[in-house]
């Protein structure tokens, strides 16, 4: 089983889960991030430190953001790693108990 990042995190992008991961497992996008199921060592690591409780275990991913498993899969192909904590958006705060925000992500 593999984490993966969720909807939470579109336009929220804290990247807190980066530092503690022993891995190096997240790609980043421009406003989102994902987690490399090829990297994963489903540490569960970065569970707690994401503010936007964007990232789940594959089996506990709710079923309406079932879409983000391959999602991360597909992205993580393309998407740099990012290995050290960025400050978030500016208006991330804002975004963080927004639903539905797959429309608004940047591939």
């Amino acid at each position: 089983m593999t984490y993966v990042v969720a909807d939470n995190c579109i336009r929220c992008k804290y990247t807190d889960c980066v530092e503690v991961c022993p891995v190096d497992c997240f790609r980043e996008g421009g406003n989102f991030l994902v987690i490399d199921p090829a990297d994963c060592i489903d540490c569960a690591l970065c569970v707690p430190e994401c503010p936007a409780n964007a990232i789940f275990a594959a089996d506990d991913v709710p079923a309406d953001q079932r879409q983000y498993i391959a999602l991360n899969a597909e992205l993580a192909k393309v998407w740099k790693p990012i290995v050290a904590k960025k400050d978030a958006p500016a208006d991330a705060d804002a975004w963080l108990n927004v639903k539905d925000k797959l429309h608004l992500l940047q591939r």
